[in-house]
């Protein structure tokens, strides 16, 4: 087991890496919440019918009592009905601020449970039991919690903190090809953000920790979760520019991923690939990085299996990203990058600039 402190003010937990901590469950449920005789457990269709037995077994071994509250798989379960039958589900096991809410899945599940936890009764603990590698490095840390609406992803939402995450590196075993590469973008962007070290274990490495090798996927897990519990640390509700930089490949991205309607056509971990391979062109093109540096994050994602173009309209990614809940009065900020391991946040990029490199990006797809 290792445990990653993430030292959020007011609200410090750990993220607890190792096998069998679905076993577990009942124990490390009781030391967070003693008085606690029956646990929500809120996972998808697809997840519940992998994991859900086990982790009942675990919390039952405790005298404890899971009361599974099942969501649609998929991105769309991110809407305002989804939100609403699951509140009304929680608020109906008589759950209370004392209590305690489990989040079963992936990314998907954990941003709705977690904004769900976040707005019942102003705030139910909960916390992440990721089963994707993407949960598992990015999403269940740091507690951004929230919903998609048809203006663009995550627009509606809140901070809170989970009061634990348990990752089980086990549980990808059953996860499909795809969805394991797509959560590999995800370990990708630390090394790219701040890390050219670990980019280089990862040209190395990194492929064996995709095909399963235990000690290379584990390493791979524990040095992103200790990245981003570094980052949130320091700037836990992205008030600066210092948690903003886990954004690299997001902007870019989550315009490719509306455009698709937020559909198996291009999973979130695909998007990042994309966006990150964008967003290291497009500081090419703007003199700021190395174009040897764009090819060797071409190479290395292409080599994992992963997109690096998707060619679509300028003008809709543009409009997309002008969305963004990262928009401010000043304009739209952009990850952009020195090179591998240098990423900054640049503000003020002319969106012409922007549009102008879209348009040769889809014609050089």
């Amino acid at each position: 087991m290792i445990s990653v402190p993430v030292a959020v003010a007011g609200g410090a937990y750990e993220v607890t890496v190792g096998e069998g901590l679905l076993a577990e469950a009942g124990a490390r449920v009781r030391a967070l919440a003693p008085a606690v005789r029956r646990v929500p457990v809120v996972t998808d269709r697809t997840v519940a019918a992998l994991h859900l037995p086990h982790l009942l077994d675990g919390l039952a071994a405790a005298g404890l009592e899971g009361l599974p509250l099942l969501v649609p798989p998929g991105e769309a379960a991110k809407s305002f009905p989804e939100l609403a039958r699951l509140v009304d589900a929680l608020l109906a096991t008589g759950v209370s601020r004392s209590g305690l809410v489990l989040a079963l899945g992936g990314g998907v599940v954990g941003d709705l449970a977690g904004f769900a936890a976040a707005i019942v009764k102003r705030g139910i603990p909960f916390v992440q039991i990721p089963t994707t590698l993407l949960a598992m490095v990015d999403s269940s840390v740091g507690g951004k919690t929230g919903i998609n609406t048809a203006a663009g992803k995550n627009l509606v939402g809140a901070f809170h903190q989970p009061v634990a995450v348990w990752a089980d590196p086990s549980l990808l075993a059953t996860l499909p090809e795809r969805e394991r590469r797509a959560g590999y973008a995800e370990v990708v962007k630390y090394g790219l953000l701040g890390d050219s070290g670990f980019f280089g274990w990862l040209e190395a490495h990194g492929l064996a920790a995709l095909a399963g090798d235990r000690a290379a996927l584990g390493h791979a897990i524990a040095t992103s979760v200790r990245a981003k519990a570094a980052i949130v640390a320091r700037d836990p509700e992205e008030r600066h520019d210092i948690r903003a930089l886990l954004n690299l490949g997001h902007t870019f991205g989550h315009a490719l991923e509306a455009e698709c309607g937020y559909s198996d056509r291009l999973l979130h971990g695909e998007a990042v690939a994309i966006g990150m391979a964008q967003a290291f062109r497009f500081s090419a093109r703007e003199g700021l990085c190395p174009p040897g540096d764009v090819a060797r994050v071409e190479a290395h994602l292409a080599a994992a299996g992963l997109p690096v173009r998707l060619p679509l309209p300028a003008g809709r990614l543009l409009a997309h990203m002008l969305h963004d809940k990262k928009k401010t009065e000043a304009g739209l900020p952009f990850i952009l990058v020195r090179g591998i391991g240098q990423a900054f946040v640049a503000h003020g990029v002319p969106l012409e600039r922007v549009r102008a490199f879209l348009a040769a990006d889809e014609g050089a797809a």
